[in-house]
């Protein structure tokens, strides 16, 4: 029996990774790999800005899981869902429409579905926060450290931060020349990868870096096998039906292209002051918006729509070319009736730091602007009776300016005073053919559509905080602060165009207008003792808030008011505890903290999916609460090896929800009460979206030297989560069984480093995970009554097994 090449490396690597041991995935950062520590044995600290300053990862009093340079190549992690793979608890959810992706850390996230709705998990890159879910469309590279900070960090990284933070710092020049030149080819995908990195100083005080990186995709993580459809139109002008075929998707998804890159500029006169300039764009282009849309639950063995297709759990989606003869005719279509799409960025950001004697000044203005244009079958899985193809094109950018001073007084007192001012613009484009229906006297962009959308919202946020910090003992520190936010949101939302056989559902020319204003106090105070440099025990009571805000991809119907499409703040409270221990002269590392948040409000947004709306709500409230246990060794008898591990006890349940049904919920179900005058369900006591109650995780790393100037390297790490339901309204047809995922790389490198030649392999088991769900449209019947049919489940499928092959020389 012969092996194709891809499939024999992938055995050798499984080969390899099995008989060195097993493991499973890291939650925390990793120095081993070719450190000055990893060479004596030990642990190294791993420096953090959790507090908007440099400190200790283990001394921090906050829950953060580092994950160091070294970790980040070692594993290739360039995007916020390669990362995700490395943090149990975090997990990321890939859509094609609304927001672009869910995020959920500890049970908490956002829905997918609403463009309005920011993420309850912040993403904060070089101190300037984020706020799209389609910031995953980002690729970032060159990175010098990511910190995922659990719970509510208000206080420091301001709105929006109510579940976490995912914050990355990017790599600044370096002191001395330093080069770099990768390429990598990834089997599964067939995906070629080269990146460049160049980076040392001009002149005594200006230094520059330079990184570039290019990928082009050939091959698939997702086989298409849709199957050809007709979508019949009826013209409401002439009576007469057309039939338009649509045939299946000719190619595999995603087929990405992408480029990304960044300059930095640093100007470092040596008197107290420093400046850093930089300056980033990003382009994706890929051959499908709704590539990882799995078809994996029904409620019977196959789709209803389409008997020939089953419904698995297999890295399959069915979809479909436009029609031939329709092929352009919408806006922000192709003429060629591809599906597609394109993703644009670029941003700049500046950073200005003085010291004086007892205080530091901080000054960060950042610009950043994002285009996104897609075309979607978004019926998501073939079939004659469901809707044909939409299209959307957003804009979203954003201006923000923050200043902060910090004093470092000898005394017991210091302080933390900052202010910030946001400037954002949000402006949407939506069209989608609906009902079967066309108007030949309509515009020919319109001709075929059920309906044409735009919203715009207008955002302005001003905040200030402060913190004071006071060394009540000198091993014991209490400290306490405020953020204050006062937020407006002006937007509207109007359907310019609705086919007339649809007015009676969708409302023509009809504007909802949402004028907001918010304000908000989010207090935090902090008791931290340190009895010695190898034990640091805290507590903490912290709030959070996220804002209010507009459902810019809702629809107007006839009986559509303001508060239909506009949602309240979320606001989170609790506690949190723990203890971090540093044991056996730094070769063991304890770690376990405890914590307790109710959240207020949460947002949480519903598409109906037998009549197309969009509705957010908010969930009355939520309470999630856990425990978390992280240990790291490092034994100096063998140095170079790292064992770590997690284990994670999180328990996420609505306290109090009246929530609409999901689709083909029966009266024996619990869909027995209203919502907001349609059928509706009481989840109080129900799990939230992506709510796992166990993850952990295991791992092992090791490097040595087996030659003068080589070296031989290896990890292994794995990640496993209990069941969740990955649906926010308990749908149970969304359950996402338990799993294990293992990674893998193996290094060898040449000449102290300069040539390395590496094998990386994640999701190793092949593991398929939906991180959200939306039930299937069209699908389900009956909700509400005793003889309801639940709709079948579409999924936002996790990559399958990957395999890269990595090149690197350095000079």
């Amino acid at each position: 029996m012969s092996l194709s090449a891809g499939h024999a490396v992938r055995v050798a690597l499984l080969a390899t990774v099995f008989t060195s041991g097993f493991a499973i995935t890291p939650a925390f950062a990793q120095d081993a790999a070719g450190s000055e520590q990893a060479q004596q044995g030990g642990i190294s600290d791993i420096v953090v800005t959790a507090r908007r300053r440099e400190e200790s990862a283990q001394t921090v009093p906050v829950s953060v899981t580092a994950i160091s340079a070294e970790q980040i190549q070692r594993y290739d992690m360039t995007s916020l869902e390669k990362i995700a793979t490395q943090t149990p608890q975090f997990t990321i959810g890939r859509a094609s429409n609304g927001s672009g992706a869910q995020l959920t850390l500890r049970g908490i996230g956002s829905s997918s579905t609403s463009i309005g709705i920011e993420q309850s998990v912040a993403v904060v890159v070089d101190g300037v926060y984020y706020g799209q879910g389609r910031v995953i469309n980002e690729g970032f590279l060159d990175l010098e450290g990511v910190e995922v900070l659990k719970g509510p960090q208000s206080l420091f990284f301001g709105k929006n931060a109510t579940a976490g933070v995912i914050s990355l710092r990017t790599a600044n020049p370096t002191a001395t020349p330093e080069f770099k030149a990768q390429l990598g080819y990834e089997f599964a995908g067939k995906e070629l990868v080269g990146e460049f990195v160049g980076s040392g100083p001009l002149t005594d005080t200006l230094g520059l870096r330079v990184a570039l990186r290019a990928s082009n995709m050939t091959g698939s993580y997702f086989k298409n096998r849709g199957i050809d459809k007709t979508y019949s139109t009826y013209d409401i002008a002439t009576g007469v039906t057309t039939n338009h075929f649509a045939p299946a998707y000719g190619g595999d998804n995603p087929g990405t292209k992408e480029f990304l890159g960044r300059v930095t500029l640093a100007y470092d006169p040596g008197d107290r002051f420093k400046f850093t300039l930089k300056a980033n764009a990003s382009a994706s282009d890929a051959d499908n918006n709704s590539w990882n849309y799995g078809l994996f639950n029904c409620a019977g063995d196959n789709y209803a729509l389409n008997a020939a297709i089953p419904c698995q759990r297999k890295f399959n989606i069915y979809q479909n070319y436009f029609p031939e003869d329709l092929a352009g005719t919408n806006p922000f279509s192709k003429k060629s009736g591809a599906l597609y799409n394109k993703y644009r960025s670029w941003a700049i950001t500046g950073t200005a730091e003085y010291a004086f004697d007892d205080v530091s000044l901080t000054w960060v203005t950042n610009y950043n602007r994002n285009t996104n244009r897609w075309a979607c079958d978004c019926t998501f899985v073939s079939s004659d009776l469901a809707a044909a193809p939409s299209t959307e094109k957003s804009i979203y950018h954003a201006f923000s300016t923050e200043l902060r001073a910090q004093t470092s007084f000898d005394g017991p007192l210091n302080l933390l005073v900052g202010g910030y001012y946001q400037k954002t613009k949000r402006n949407h484009f939506q069209s989608g053919a609906f009902g079967n229906i066309e108007d030949s006297t309509a515009p020919a962009d319109f001709r075929y559509l059920g309906y044409f959308k735009r919203s715009e919202t207008d955002g302005e946020t001003l905040s200030a905080y402060g913190q004071v910090s006071w060394t009540i003992l000198p091993k014991l520190e209490a400290t306490g602060g405020v953020r204050y936010i006062h937020e407006t949101k002006d937007s509207y939302l109007v359907q310019p165009y609705v086919n007339g056989a649809l007015q009676a559902l969708f409302v023509q020319d009809k504007t909802i207008y949402g004028d907001q204003t918010f304000n908000d106090w989010s207090p935090e105070f902090t008791l931290t003792w340190t009895p010695n440099e190898q034990i640091t025990v805290y507590g903490a009571y912290k709030t959070a808030y996220k804002s209010g805000g507009f459902s810019n991809s809702g629809f107007v119907s006839i009986g559509t008011i303001p508060s239909d499409v506009a949602f309240a703040p979320e606001k989170a409270r609790g506690f949190e505890a723990g203890i971090k221990t540093m044991l056996a002269d730094r070769q063991l590392r304890l770690n376990l903290g405890v914590y307790s948040y109710k959240y207020v409000n949460l947002q949480v947004d519903f598409f109906n999916s037998q009549t197309f709306a969009f509705i957010t709500t908010n969930a009355g409230s939520a309470r999630t609460k856990g425990v978390e246990l992280e240990f790291e060794f490092a034994p100096r008898a063998v140095p170079g090896l790292n064992l770590h591990g997690t284990a994670n006890y999180n328990r996420a349940r609505y306290l109090n929800y009246i929530a609409p049904c999901y689709g083909g919920q029966s009266i024996a179900q619990g869909c027995d009460i209203l919502f907001q005058g349609a059928p509706g369900q009481d989840l109080s006591g129900a799990p939230t979206a992506v709510a796992p109650k166990w993850t952990a995780s295991l791992g092992v790393s090791y490097e040595t030297e087996v030659s003068d100037g080589t070296a031989l390297g290896f990890s292994l790490d794995s990640r496993y989560s209990d069941s969740y339901l990955a649906s926010g309204f308990a749908h149970p047809l969304s359950k996402q069984p338990a799993y294990l995922t293992l990674d893998g790389s193996i290094r060898v490198k040449f000449q102290d480093a300069r040539y390395e030649l590496a094998l990386i392999g994640k999701n190793l088991t092949n593991r398929y995970i939906v991180g959200g769900a939306v039930d299937a449209p069209n699908t389900g019947a009956g909700t509400g009554t005793n003889n309801a049919i639940m709709a079948d489940q579409v999924g936002f499928v996790s990559l399958p097994r990957t395999v890269q092959l990595q090149a690197t020389v350095r000079f």
